[in-house]
């Protein structure tokens, strides 16, 4: 599933007129970085949900085969938060773990290793996340990971939730389909009871959050260092 139904408040005005999984770097939209490189991974089957000017994305990718994929939508009237959008397209999604990508990051993740980590979840163990070294907006991380792979809130080395990770449909149990719902206090309540594993993730990744992220991404997209 790739999430695309942010509003995107602060890089206005560029989403007045354009939803930010649509803004371009490199020369195509974020999200086409991410259907490609799924893909390439073998994982074809998406779902992405998306609220605010949600016509234009479905009018941009279409059924997905333009890209060698096939895309499902989940319309939103209003955008349901992160866990209330995955809650509402558990039935696209099915009764399999599967993995979450959020639209508005850049990234050269091991897709087909998330793909992997997924295969072993469970109802207990419930989900797998990608974390990466801290950027400058967010100094002091989102949550530990141990050495043998379990990520948790407490003491020592944090680091920051990429946007990516693998879930099983159980993590989502009871959520309401129509009303909002954050990701984090889920995870959270996971974690205290030793059931979210996690990953560094190795290359590059980008949270394009501001219009100066988005353009510094472009440029090096355009002209990479030799």
């Amino acid at each position: 599933m790739i999430l695309a139904a942010g509003r995107g408040e602060r890089m206005r005005p560029l989403t007045d007129t354009c939803p930010k999984p649509l803004l371009a770097a490199g020369g195509k939209p974020l999200i086409a970085w991410h259907i490609e490189r799924l893909a390439a991974a073998g994982i074809v089957e998406l779902v992405i949900n998306h609220a605010h000017l949600g016509q234009m994305i479905e009018d941009t990718l279409g059924d997905g085969s333009a890209f060698g994929v096939r895309i499902r939508y989940s319309p939103e009237g209003s955008a349901l938060e992160t866990a209330g959008g995955i809650a509402r397209a558990l039935p696209l999604l099915g009764d399999a773990p599967f993995l979450v990508v959020n639209g508005d990051v850049f990234c050269d993740a091991d897709f087909a290793g998330l793909r992997r980590a997924a295969e072993e979840l469970n109802p207990v163990r419930c989900a797998h996340l990608l974390l990466v070294a801290n950027p400058e907006h967010n100094p002091g991380g989102d949550f530990g990971l141990t050495p043998d792979g379990l990520v948790h809130e407490g003491e020592g080395e944090r680091l920051t939730f990429s946007g990516l990770g693998a879930y099983h449909p159980a993590l989502f149990a009871g959520l309401s389909p129509d009303a909002p719902a954050k990701l984090a206090p889920l995870l959270r309540a996971a974690m205290a009871r030793n059931r979210v594993s996690g990953a560094r993730l190795l290359g590059r990744w980008v949270d394009v959050g501001t219009p100066q992220r988005l353009a510094e991404l472009d440029a090096s997209l355009r002209h990479p260092a030799p």
